[in-house]
């Protein structure tokens, strides 16, 4: 029976494909594993596992090669135009119809084009069969470490074929389809044709697509007439065609090292000589000026410019991607909105040609950007004054009544109002600018706020333990961005940070103001709503996240204090920043340069109702520190600002829907001395003494201070302020 069942078993073994498998690896192994040292048996395993691996490999190769074929070129790719739409998705902002292209034959290209362009992208082109296995091997260990899929190892052919039949999508099956795309392409067609559609398709910035474009765009002439360094510089720009831009400030230090690379390949290939090489080595052929398109002039080429570096950004597109992906983009920008901003700029900025205006909007609990006025033309200056920095004044004392209220003051504090505060015997602060250069006595931080008092202020953060660090971790909280403020902690923020002589955005400041709207609830600003891609998928869609940053109450009582500032503003002005709904704001006129050389450089007005958050700002020159005195007539921030702040908001908020502020939580102290209430007046009039003169009771003295008695609010005259350090700001 045994001798049955083995000569069963052998007769089903030698009967079976699986059988003859197994002997026939039993039998390799035997081999492979047979007698002899341990570490022959290891070689001959590792060599038998690479050949293995090697047969594995091709035979996917082969399989690969077989089953991807050859799609349809991109039909569309040179119509496609990334569009740009307001938050209604109905009105249209702009688009970047960049793919303006003009197709020639591979004649009417100069070989010193085609020398360049291989020499700056793919050297091995004639002799590689579509891929560079070496740049692959190389892009692959790089994508390795980094842990995430790379641009790299691409051949011309490669990068031919990822524009014309492929997505711009970063994974490792489409850099497995474009390699085998590549070699199907390299099979099919000569080097010859591959390089005509290569240097027609490839994108060379600015708008120009191919090569003939390109020659037009950066020289004034056809393709045909490019000269070998010419030539040189646009297969320099192909690499990175924004960093590389010729336009761009900096440009000649960062083309140079490239363009030199690129004359150098010429050189090895024998396209030109050393000697012509040598000629370029500290410098770049001159390109003609800039031609510009009228669909980013005005106002609005600010805003397009912020979408697109955003949306590049968060989508991980370069320049050639977002313009030539056929993107349709909604914003926040609300029409309406973004219309009246432009209106009302217009009509309140005085006629003066340098000087420079913003007002951007955020909408409280969701950081969204309703509205955004950054310049008057973007194509003259493309400097966008919503995102840089100028001296904020005042305004940024809202940061300081945080940090007071959470280090145990509270609005009843009693603080030096006098003017000038001495400490040490120097002077450190003098009242300023909207506050009237009043000298005010003893006066609580509610009234501080309201008469916008510097030195309460720098008194308030004098008490305090770490202020003026205490007052940059409350604007943190608000929403002003560590890159504005470390460099100010870094350097040993002084008394006089809450007087805001350190650049803060426009941008940030109404989404600081936004966070103290939504009861201290602090959002990111941000442009892009959601994004399309060219077939209706949606690609990117905006996720508001919010955090807690300051507490409620803080939030309440801070403003209730910014309430006293429109209602009976600074310097009697705040009152121009009311608006249809109930508003909470601060005025901000603020000073630059040296002791012996000051003079007011900005002027702002920001402030926010329950819906919605607006800054305002005025400076002058190209670096936003003019002189504005007898330029912006007056330039307080509690005049012009104000009223475009409150000409702006009139024209956009619903007064039936206002929402409401949260009452004030009315913190206690716990540090810090309060400002007792004067008594009650009693219900019978008593009889008058000779001597008195008032019924105002006088405040109460400081210890280093004389008391100077308050007087009635005096009217701001247009002088520059005197000294102070390091700006004499309101």
């Amino acid at each position: 029976m045994a001798a049955q069942r083995k000569r069963a078993t052998t007769t089903a073994a030698k009967t079976s494909g699986i059988g003859r498998f197994g002997n026939g690896f039993r039998t390799i192994g035997r081999k492979i594993g047979g007698r002899g040292p341990w570490w022959a048996k290891t070689i001959r395993w590792i060599s038998f596992l690479g050949v293995a691996g090697v047969l594995a490999a091709a035979a996917t190769f082969f399989v690969l090669y077989r089953a991807i074929a050859i799609p349809d070129a991109n039909a569309d790719f040179q119509t496609q135009t990334t569009q740009v739409y307001y938050s209604d998705g109905k009105h249209k902002l702009g688009e970047f119809a960049t793919q303006d292209r003009e197709s020639i034959t591979i004649d009417q290209i100069p070989a010193s084009m085609q020398a360049a362009a291989i020499a700056a992208e793919d050297r091995s082109f004639y002799t590689n069969r579509g891929i560079d296995l070496k740049g692959i091997i190389r892009a692959a260990r790089d994508n390795t470490t980094s842990g995430s899929v790379q641009a790299g190892g691409s051949t011309i052919t490669q990068q031919y074929v990822k524009i014309l039949y492929l997505t711009q999508e970063r994974s490792y099956t489409r850099k497995v389809k474009e390699a085998i795309l590549s070699i199907k392409i390299h099979n099919q067609l000569s080097k010859k044709q591959i390089l005509e559609g290569y240097l027609n398709t490839i994108y060379f910035g600015n708008g120009a697509y191919g090569v003939e474009v390109a020659a037009q765009t950066y020289f004034g002439k056809p393709a045909s007439k490019l000269n070998y360094a010419q030539s040189a510089l646009l297969a320099t720009v192909i690499n990175s065609p924004s960093y590389y831009d010729p336009y761009a400030e900096g440009a000649q230090d960062r083309i140079q090292p490239r363009f030199s690379y690129v004359l150098a390949g010429m050189v090895k290939s024998g396209a030109i000589t050393q000697e012509q090489a040598s000629k370029f080595d500290d410098r770049i052929p001159k390109v003609i000026k800039k031609k510009q398109s009228t669909r980013f002039s005005g106002s609005k080429g600010y805003l397009l410019q912020l979408v697109k570096e955003k949306a590049m950004a968060e989508l991980g597109l370069s320049d050639q991607e977002f313009d030539g992906s056929g993107l349709r983009i909604i914003t926040t920008f609300d029409y309406e909105n973004q219309m009246k901003a432009i209106e009302s700029i217009k009509a309140l900025r005085p006629d003066a040609s340098e000087l420079q205006q913003s007002l951007v909007s955020v909408q409280p609990g969701t950081g969204a950007v309703r509205a955004m006025y950054a310049g008057r033309d973007y194509v003259k200056n493309q400097l966008n004054w919503a995102t840089s920095g100028t001296q904020p004044g005042s305004t940024f004392k809202a940061f300081a009544v945080v940090a007071a209220l959470e280090d145990g003051y509270s609005l009843k504090t009693k603080l030096n109002g006098n003017s000038p505060l001495m400490k040490d015997g120097e002077q450190i602060a003098e009242n300023q600018g909207d506050s009237g250069g009043e000298s005010f006595g003893s006066v609580d931080l509610a009234f501080a706020t309201q008469k916008s008092v510097n030195t309460a202020f720098v008194d308030l953060v004098d008490q305090m333990e770490d202020g003026p660090n205490k007052v940059l971790e409350a604007a943190s909280q608000a929403g002003i961005p560590s890159r504005v403020l470390d460099p100010v902690e870094e350097a040993g923020a002084p008394l006089v940070t809450p007087l805001g002589y350190f650049p803060v955005a426009p941008v940030d400041m109404a989404n600081a103001y936004a966070t103290l709207a939504a009861d201290g609830k602090r959002a990111e600003w941000y442009v892009v709503e959601r994004v399309k891609d060219s077939s209706g998928q949606t690609v990117l869609k905006h996720k508001v996240e919010t955090d807690q940053t300051i507490p409620k109450d803080v939030a309440a009582d801070t403003i209730a204090a910014m309430q006293r500032v429109v209602n009976s503003g600074a310097g009697g002005t705040g009152s121009n920043g009311r608006t249809v709904c109930t508003t909470a704001g601060k005025t901000g006129t603020a000073t630059f340069g040296p002791d012996d050389d000051q003079h007011v450089s900005s002027s702002w007005f920001a402030g926010f109702t329950p819906k919605l958050a607006t800054a305002v700002m005025y400076n002058r020159g190209k670096n936003g520190n003019g002189d504005l005195e007898n330029y912006m007539v007056p330039f307080f921030g509690g005049q012009i600002p104000a009223k475009t702040f409150a000409l702006y908001m009139n024209g956009v908020l619903d007064p039936a829907d206002c929402g409401t502020f949260p009452p004030a939580a009315n913190i206690k102290s716990t540090k810090g001395t309060i400002v007792k209430p004067p008594a009650p007046k009693p219900t019978k009039k008593p009889t008058p003494k000779p001597t008195r003169t008032t019924q105002t009771p006088k405040p109460t003295p400081t210890p280093t201070q004389p008391t100077v008695p308050p007087t009635t609010e005096p009217t701001p005259t247009q002088e520059p302020c005197g000294p102070l350090d390091p700006g004499c700001n309101d």
